[in-house]
Order: C-alpha cells, then structure tokens, then sequence
C-alpha cells in the first residue's frame, strides 16, 4: 500500500505511539518502564505481522499500527542507554529479560493471530 494515505497512518501512528510512551515514562521507573514498552510492542508486532500474513488484518493497519505506532512506541536506543548506566549485574539481567520477554511476547502475538484466524476458519 503505497498511496498518499501511507505518510499519514505513519504519522498519526506515530504521533499516537510517542504519545503512549511519553505517558509510560511518566508512569513508571526508566528500566520498567522502557522493559514494558519493547515488550509491548514485540507482541503487538508479532500479531500484527501474522495478521496481515493470514490476511486478518488490512495492510492499512500494518502502516498504522506498525510502522507508526510501535515504531514510536518501543525505543532501543533507550534500552541501550539503561543497560549502559546500570551496574553491571542490573544490566545482565535486564539485557536477558529484555530478550527473552521480547522473543517471548512475539511468539505469544503470533500465536494469538493464528489461533484467532483458525477460530474463524
């Protein structure tokens, strides 16, 4: 989906998603609150992406959704910064977490668009 509607989903997702991490950084400590946005958004990826690939979910709502919302939503860069400045025991169990909770809520988003998809066939 190419269109001049594709900059715009972008953008309002976007907006949309650094808007609802604004608000979780203000809500909650820096290591949770960045550990709850990423794996936040692993899942929301993992639906989304089986969604569209079983043809659940519009390719409208993967430029929204994926390329404006999470991409605004979750932060490596701050991930990166918070393993940098914590001790060093801190950092290898956030940096662990981090991974295995991320590849966990991927597998648990797909999981649920195939069993949504499957439900309804």
């Amino acid at each position: 989906m190419t269109d001049a509607r594709t900059p715009a989903l972008v953008a309002l997702g976007g907006a949309l998603g650094a808007t609802a991490r604004y608000a979780v950084a203000e809500s909650l400590p820096a290591l949770t609150s960045t550990f709850v946005v990423n794996v936040v958004g692993c899942f929301a990826l993992g639906y989304v992406l089986y969604a569209v690939r079983l043809g659940t979910v519009s390719e409208k709502t993967r430029v929204f959704t994926a390329t404006g919302f999470v991409s605004s939503f979750t932060t490596y860069s701050t991930f990166a910064v918070d393993v940098f400045v914590s001790r060093p025991g801190v950092a290898v169990v956030y940096i662990a977490a981090s991974y295995v909770s991320g590849f966990a809520a991927v597998a648990v988003g797909s999981g649920i668009a195939i069993y949504r998809t499957e439900g309804t066939a």
